[in-house]
């Protein structure tokens, strides 16, 4: 398969593996909940990258779809290449506007992408699908680095997308009016698209109806089909008429059906006029289409007349219409399953996410994370107002508020083993049994099970892990893990026990008796990787 090179790929390829899981500091004040936990709806506040590694350990495996709409890279959006790589190439990139006179800019937004894509594949469930608004800026580019990343046999399409109606005076050519929705799966466990349930069936097809709904009718035999002996046979009704398939138009014709199928499905069959029908129902939905070119898809202009409806003082540039979104996710998601959005802008992926909810009672849960200071004043209070409701709104289910929760929290200091040594920054005993139990295990972590009186902090495939420890220094230099410590554990259950702690005042064949490997904080962190 071709590959795709680019300037600063070699130090970037492998970077998702060196940025640090930062702290996820909670926000009571900003969330619309009374119990602030990483299991609510969430909107995290700060940089995409590093958000995204720090969600690792609760989410890995367990999203089902990511929505993501980055920047297009059209030279007029200002954006600034800001991952500390280490490269003395890439940090002369640092802190600059990427603009259409950067003779580099491609090869900057490939490195930006390059990181982010490999970490929301790790969070992708096994049946998890990616779908990436771009247009041609970098669409190209996009499909050989999701090759890479995703798998070549992974890609689904490009949906085709019309953005705008009409217009085309600032055009020197060709009028624009699509972008693209590149989709790929994380794998072929994923191929399990639903029904295109929204698209309009021609009620003429269905003329008819019955105790299995409304159906139409086609002939059973057609001459365009290939002839074959084996599809040429009598078909008896219930009255003892016998049929045969028909000369049509001067050619002889064979049942579309073939004798087994007749007897299987022949309460199926209409017999009428000297003809043999079947009944064709209505179905539930379509199967999706690539071209996104009707109406009910929205329009650039429908997204930002709907912000501006619930944000009288909007002046964000081009919101994706909500009805894109929730289309999207209406084909690729299920009641229960998990969205995230890590370029999240306005926060058009949350409120589809709710409204979802509100038609068919679901429980999908959204993460957002955005970066820009805007997500508190813009992503978040769109949120909160539709949650709670808009006085002013025009659609009745909007003014009532759709309902439903987030957490706020925002991306803290990260966690580094040379601050802790020397008591900077001390992660919480939740943040850093987080950060432990999954760089040791792999394995999700679930803050829920843990017991800091006993230093439970969960059960993985192997083992049952323990962490002693204090977000103080002084308590750091003077605990360690003592035979009363070992004494006071809970009960063996049959799993080696996995113990961290500032240091070790056992001997090792008490540890083995009772079933103890011991790592050393904060020094051998990185020796159960």
């Amino acid at each position: 398969m071709p590959t795709l090179n680019f300037k600063g790929k070699t130090f970037v390829q492998n970077h998702h593996l060196a940025v640090k899981h930062h702290q996820l500091i909670p926000q009571k004040e900003l969330s619309q909940t009374d119990t602030l936990s990483l299991h609510d709806n969430l909107i995290i506040h700060g940089d995409n990258l590093a958000a995204l590694k720090s969600l690792l350990p609760t989410y890995a495996g367990k999203i089902k779809c990511i929505y993501i709409d980055p920047p297009y890279n059209t030279g007029n959006e200002n954006w600034v290449y800001n991952d500390n790589v280490n490269s003395p190439m890439i940090k002369d990139w640092l802190g600059k506007t990427v603009d259409k006179e950067d003779m580099t800019r491609h090869d900057k937004w490939l490195c930006l992408m390059m990181p982010r894509l490999k970490l929301l594949r790790e969070l992708l469930s096994e049946d998890g699908a990616i779908f990436i608004s771009i247009d041609d800026n970098e669409q190209h580019h996009l499909r050989c680095l999701l090759d890479e990343i995703f798998g070549e046999s992974n890609f689904i399409t490009n949906f085709i997308w019309k953005k705008k109606q009409g217009g085309g005076n600032d055009s020197k050519s060709i009028v624009v009016e699509h972008e693209y929705v590149i989709c790929y799966l994380k794998s072929e466990h994923g191929l399990n698209f639903n029904l295109d349930s929204e698209h309009k069936l021609d009620d003429a097809l269905y003329p008819f109806s019955d105790d299995k709904g409304e159906y139409g009718l086609v002939t059973l035999d057609k001459s365009s089909i290939r002839q074959s002996d084996s599809l040429v046979f009598e078909i008896e009704d219930t009255n003892g008429n016998i049929y045969s398939p028909r000369e049509v138009k001067g050619k002889k014709s064979c049942w579309r059906w073939s004798k087994a199928k007749v007897q299987k499905d022949f309460d199926l069959l209409v017999f009428k006029n000297g003809k043999v029908y079947t009944r064709y129902y209505r179905p539930d939905g379509v199967t999706p289409k690539s071209l996104l070119i009707d109406s009910r898809f929205g329009r650039t202009e429908t997204g930002k007349e709907l912000l501006g409806e619930l944000l009288k003082d909007n002046s964000f540039s081009y919101p994706k219409p909500l009805e894109l979104i929730q289309h999207l996710l209406r084909i690729y998601t299920n009641e229960n399953d998990i969205i995230l959005d890590s370029f999240a802008g306005s926060g058009t992926t949350a409120h589809a996410v709710l409204e979802l909810n509100k038609e068919d009672g679901g429980n999908r849960k959204f993460i957002l994370i955005e970066q820009e200071d805007y997500a508190n004043t813009i992503t978040a209070e769109r949120v909160r107002r539709v949650i709670n409701g808009v006085e002013t709104a025009k659609n009745e289910t909007l003014k009532n508020g759709l309902g439903g929760t987030f957490s706020y929290f925002k991306l803290g200091e990260p966690i580094e083993m040379e601050s802790i040594l020397r008591g900077e920054t001390l992660p919480s005993f939740v943040e850093f049994a987080r950060y432990i139990f999954y760089t040791a295990t792999g394995e999700e972590f679930n803050e829920q099970v843990i017991n800091e009186s006993t230093g439970f902090i969960g059960t993985s495939k192997n083992h049952d892990v323990y962490m002693f420890y204090k977000p103080e220094i002084e308590w750091l230099k003077q605990n360690a893990l003592t035979l009363n410590r070992v004494n006071e554990m809970p009960k063996y259950n049959g799993k080696q026990r996995l113990v961290f702690a500032p240091a070790k005042y056992v001997d090792d064949e008490t540890c083995r008796a009772n079933r103890i490997d011991f790592c050393q904080l904060p020094y051998e962190i990185y020796r159960m990787v």
